[in-house]
């Protein structure tokens, strides 16, 4: 039970962050479905700064503050890189839907092709990203009733998660920021600049990308950063639909798919599982399965913004 907690763990926390990242952007009224794109260009940045670290002997003997200063890393990037989203949603008021697929596209392309330009290879590996974890001696009384390790980024995107969702709904900008998500004239009206807003939600909404990106690369795939996140972006904007663009149910949703996405990992581990003889890609495909099955029974409650995916013009009212 304790190392299935540990893996439901470490599957869930790239996928709360990246789904609070896509909430952010479609509440301020810009579809972001390039959450998959910025997941990789941040995540090859802040493994770009880590193999940048080891080469200068930077911080070699703080892994921990080495990883924490590439999540940050990673963030700046992925937002760095949702401005091109913004920019075409909100300057050049492009369809949204197109952008975002388009940022997908180029991700992995513009990836690739600095790997192989700087380093002649297109997987750059972290060799610390072992030395990422926390031991149980250091993990802290609190991590130690759930799991023998952890890393820190676990305690670090919850509070993060906690500190953001509540920022959303309780802050005078985070209220406006939802204003122009619902109704953008109505904003507009009583002085709110609309194309600011929206331009802060893609860009939040990029660095948690960029930030998730780096941690699924660093806790999940092996420290390898390549030209994919195995679709976590993707699973990532399902979680958001399925937790009807709340935080509370965002959370829900990271856990529950993040549970589904380690029983492949653990399978051979469990008996029950094992004795079935089922093939490990049975349980890969469980996920995104229950994605399709949850999205066609929830796309009817869907309570999405209303004004988002649609181009503000002051003209209109």
């Amino acid at each position: 039970m304790t190392f299935i907690i540990q893996k439901t763990l470490v599957y869930s926390i790239p996928l709360l962050i990246v789904a609070l990242a896509g909430m952010f952007a479609e509440r301020s009224g810009i579809i972001n479905l390039a959450l998959e794109g910025e997941m990789i260009f941040g995540a090859f940045i802040g493994a770009v700064a880590v193999y940048l670290f080891q080469t200068g002997n930077i911080l070699v003997e703080h892994p921990q503050i080495m990883y924490v200063v590439a999540m940050i890393i990673g963030a700046a990037a992925g937002a760095v890189y949702s401005l091109l989203l913004s920019f075409s949603a909100v300057k050049l008021k492009a369809d949204q839907t197109i952008g975002g697929t388009a940022l997908n596209m180029l991700s992995p392309a513009l990836v690739n092709t600095l790997a192989l330009t700087f380093f002649s290879q297109e997987k750059l590996v972290m060799p610390l990203s072992t030395n990422f974890v926390l031991k149980n001696e250091d993990a802290g009384e609190f991590l130690k009733i759930f799991i023998d390790k952890a890393y820190i980024s676990t305690p670090i995107i919850i509070i993060l998660f906690i500190v953001l969702s509540v920022w959303i709904y309780k802050t005078r900008t985070g209220m406006r920021m939802r204003a122009c998500g619902e109704h953008p004239q109505a904003a507009d009206s009583v002085g709110i600049n609309v194309d600011k807003m929206r331009y802060l939600g893609t860009t939040i909404s990029g660095a948690l990308a960029g930030c998730g990106g780096y941690i699924y690369i660093a806790t999940t795939a092996g420290g390898t950063a390549e030209s994919t996140v195995a679709g976590m972006g993707f699973l990532a904007l399902a979680i958001m639909i399925f937790g009807n663009w709340k935080p509370l149910g965002i959370a829900l949703g990271a856990v529950m798919f993040g549970f589904l996405k380690c029983i492949g990992a653990v399978s051979s581990s469990i008996d029950l599982l094992k004795n079935l003889g089922l093939p490990m890609y049975f349980y890969n495909i469980i996920p995104y399965f229950v994605v399709l099955v949850v999205l066609a029974f929830t796309a009817k409650k869907s309570g999405c913004p209303k004004a988002e995916g649609i181009p503000y013009d002051k003209g209109m009212r």
